[in-house]
């Protein structure tokens, strides 16, 4: 009886979140290699997240990392280039090769 209760009252939790995120989303559809469907919808239950949520976060994380490294390419942009013959000629000269 208790885990019944307990599993309607996360039902109603996650249904909420749902609705409210699904509001505000845009719908796309995306094919999954059938192993990592099943990872998802794995991590999905585990972590009460929904599969959307998590492609979401995943996809923020990336576009983060894209933002940082161009962020770091901008920085850079006036050092000098170096080609990898001088690089070369210098690891040799350092003993490093």
């Amino acid at each position: 009886m208790a885990e019944s209760l307990s599993r309607a009252r996360s039902d109603v939790k996650a249904s909420q979140r749902y609705n409210g995120v699904m509001a505000q989303s845009k719908r796309a559809t995306v094919y999954f290699e059938p192993s990592l469907h099943k990872a998802l919808r794995i991590k999905a239950a585990h972590t009460d997240h929904s599969l959307s949520e998590l492609v979401n976060e995943a996809v923020r994380r990336t576009l983060a990392e894209d933002a940082e490294d161009l962020a770091t390419f901008e920085r850079r942009a006036k050092e000098p280039a170096l080609s990898l013959e001088e690089v070369l000629k210098d690891m040799k000269r350092r003993g490093k090769l």
